[in-house]
């Protein structure tokens, strides 16, 4: 078995609590069209990248046009950064992971479904951009998670074989991806109704992230 030597994030309910963020960018947009989407319907979408997101929204209210996905996308965004300035913080034991993992020189990436720019303005806003070496974003590759596109691009990014990289999911979704791509997970159980999924898909499931505990699964 190779050794691990690098760490891959995964961002949204990794390392960021943005999830409400979402929920309220996405609801706000749609809701001024007229658009009955309600907060489940959001939810529903947990983990998923834009492209499918939308096509789920739109579909749950026919009655209503939307424009096209890239013609929306642009103030779904602005939607979102407004949001975002009410308040956006990493997860504590997220923080202090990554500030751990940085000041031991362990090569750190991201690997998220968000589309580019709010991948980098997520990570902008909480502080966390500076420290990762390499970070892939979902409208980079031509397969969104569960396939493994995502994370096999960040370990490229990274020039660290993705069998040699632990990566860090929050859903089942998201460490089928990584499982896929030849990494070991750690699966952060942020919402309890992940947990078997996160098991199910090869994830070792933990309540905190322990800095001391990811050190150790590298050599």
């Amino acid at each position: 078995m190779s050794p691990l030597r690098a760490v891959v994030f995964d961002c949204d309910g990794v390392l960021v609590d943005s999830e409400p963020h979402s929920i309220a960018a996405w609801l706000n947009v749609l809701g001024g069209r007229g658009h009955c989407a309600v907060r489940s319907d959001v939810e529903a979408c947990t983990g998923l990248g834009y492209g499918p997101t939308y096509a789920h929204l739109a579909a749950t209210d026919p009655n209503i046009t939307l424009p096209a996905a890239a013609d929306l996308w642009p103030e779904l965004l602005e939607a979102l950064a407004a949001s975002f300035d009410a308040g956006l913080d990493p997860f504590a034991d997220a923080a202090d992971a990554v500030a751990a993992l940085s000041a031991a020189g362990v090569p750190i990436g991201v690997a998220s479904s968000s589309p580019r720019e709010r991948l980098d303005l997520t990570l902008s806003r909480s502080g966390l951009i500076g420290h990762f070496a390499a970070t892939a974003a979902g409208d980079e590759v031509q397969r969104g998670k569960p396939a493994p596109d995502v994370y096999l691009l960040a370990a490229q990014r990274l020039g660290v074989p993705a069998g040699e990289c632990v990566a860090v999911e929050d859903t089942g979704l998201g460490a089928e991806s990584a499982h896929a791509a030849g990494m070991s997970v750690v699966g952060v159980v942020r919402d309890p109704a992940e947990a078997a999924r996160l098991l199910a898909a090869g994830a070792g499931p933990v309540d905190v992230l322990d800095p001391g505990a990811l050190l150790g699964l590298l050599n």
